[in-house]
């Protein structure tokens, strides 16, 4: 029964994005067309998360460069990993912070700007209501694992494409960064597959190759070669990641000129 839940409840989520974003479309449409051009623009952003996810690695970078380890933890905790981050040390809680900061730049940037380029605004948002139903019910276990299926399933296929042009976006990313995209891609071809996710590892082992850092959490994972981050390597990352979103805008400006 649970189950069923769960796919009813992806259902309304989906059909309730959708709808919401033709409708809210349709009536900027009606105004004068820089105003509604702005319009437009500002309901796009509210597919993307980019800001809050670059600002959060920073409070953690920022109190671990600060010697404040309690402070980073909690921060990585509440706002970035679902792990229990209590008993981290340094390198494990930036390794945290460097992990979802690469997985997340599928969610929160590659994404969005892929369901807006295939669907526009209502692709966009079908696909940030998914990954936010995702995160807040996706349980993959425990007794809630059946509600939160649906939503956990089919956000692994939305992701699938995008997790893999976010990989190729962060080798990209490192050579803009001066660091090493070949590292970058070798690590992703041979560590991409160890997570348990079908996607969040291809992200993750890009950054690590392209750091030279192993990320890791413990009893699953093993990403990468070389010591575990410190606050050089998370404002490394930083950088990569900037230069990996920045180069999916540019192909996605230059698509938008080509698409019909």
């Amino acid at each position: 029964m649970l189950a069923v839940y769960g796919v009813f409840l992806i259902v309304v989520v989906g059909v309730v994005a959708i709808m919401g974003a033709l409708i809210l479309q349709a009536l900027a449409g009606l105004l004068w067309w820089p105003l509604a051009l702005c319009v437009q623009a500002w309901l796009l952003k509210c597919a993307f998360s980019i800001r809050g996810l670059v600002s959060a690695v920073w409070q953690v970078r920022d109190a671990l460069a600060e010697g404040a380890l309690a402070v980073a933890r909690r921060a990585a905790g509440v706002h970035l990993v679902s792990r229990r981050t209590g008993d981290l040390d340094a390198g494990a809680t930036a390794g945290a912070a460097v992990e979802s900061l690469a997985e997340n730049l599928t969610d929160s940037w590659v994404a969005p700007l892929c369901f807006y380029l295939a669907a526009g605004l209502p692709g966009a948002w079908l696909y940030r209501a998914v990954n936010t139903a995702d995160a807040m019910i996706g349980y993959r276990e425990g007794l809630l694992e059946q509600l939160g299926g649906a939503s956990a399933r089919l956000d692994d296929v939305l992701n699938w494409v995008p997790a893999r042009l976010g990989a190729l976006a962060l080798c990209l990313g490192a050579w803009l960064g001066h660091e090493s995209a070949r590292r970058a891609w070798r690590t992703m071809q041979r560590d991409g597959g160890l997570t348990a996710s079908p996607n969040a590892g291809r992200t993750m082992a890009a950054m690590a190759g392209a750091l030279g850092v192993t990320l890791e959490k413990r009893g699953h994972y093993r990403l990468g070669d070389g010591p575990p981050p410190d606050v050089a390597a998370m404002d490394r990352a930083v950088r990569v990641f900037a230069g990996a979103a920045g180069a999916c805008l540019c192909v996605s400006l230059l698509l938008l000129q080509w698409l019909p």
